[in-house]
Parts: structure tokens; sequence; C-alpha cells
């Protein structure tokens, strides 16, 4: 597996472990989460840079979530499931640099990994509907 996949699967952990105990202080969280989690170096700040632009953009997140989860109720939906559709719908809306259909593709992959493979379908529609709204290319960066 690669660093990015490695520093993916670590922020949804950790977002899953926000969305599930809400820490008051979520950087002595992330300080606990790494001395439970020995990654190296690049993976952590890899996570790290993913964390904190998630965790900042989260209202917008899950608003644009809320819109496309059509007779889904947002709560609802299983608690990995959600974070795994946090991290890559902030990866498409906040992140240029990253292609859409990378963060498609990883997220996908992680759902058939920490969900069900039914959750990897879910996660896959949901993703394409963001996909579809995107004013910039799918398979390349942008800029």
């Amino acid at each position: 597996m690669g660093l990015r996949r490695d520093g993916r699967e670590a922020a949804i952990q950790f977002l899953y472990q926000c969305d599930t105990h809400r820490p008051e202080k979520v950087e002595e969280a992330l300080t606990a989460f790494w001395k439970q989690n020995e990654e190296p170096q690049n993976v952590r700040d890899f996570a790290n840079d993913l964390l904190r632009g998630a965790l900042e953009k989260l209202p917008e997140v899950d608003a644009k979530l809320r819109t496309l989860a059509d007779n889904w109720d947002f709560e609802r939906i299983a608690v990995v499931d959600r974070n795994i559709l946090r991290l890559a719908v902030y990866e498409m809306l906040f992140r240029p640099e990253i292609p859409p259909v990378v963060s498609i593709n990883e997220a996908i992959e992680i759902a058939k990994k920490f969900s069900t493979a039914e959750s990897g379908k879910f996660v896959n529609g949901l993703l394409d509907r963001v996909k579809k709204e995107l004013l910039r290319p799918a398979r390349q960066a942008a800029g």
C-alpha cells in the first residue's frame, strides 16, 4: 500500500474517532491517536494535512453530503461510510491538486476494506454525484 492510501486510512480512522467520541481538544486527541498508531512521518504529514482541512471544512462537506444523500438520514449513514465520504468530498471540493477520480477510487477501496462491498457501491454513487457538479476535470489535477 502507498503513502497516500495509508494516510487516507489513518485520516478516516481519526475522523471516525472524532465522530463517535467528539473530543473537546482535537489536537490532543490527534497526538494520542498517533501514539497508538505508529506510521512513518510522511504518512502522518499527509494524514494530518487531510484531517485538518477536512475538520475545518466539515460544515460545508456535511452540507454537500446532506443535499446528495437523497432518501438517507445523514446521521443514519454508517459512521465509517460517513467519514469515508467526508474525506473524499473534502478532497474533491477543496484539494484541486488531487484528481476527483483518485479521491473516488480511494474512497471505494477503503470502504470495501473497512466496511462492506455494498458500502463501496453506496460511496461510489454519492461521490459520482459530487464529481458531476465539479467545474474541473475529473481525471487530472486542477491547474
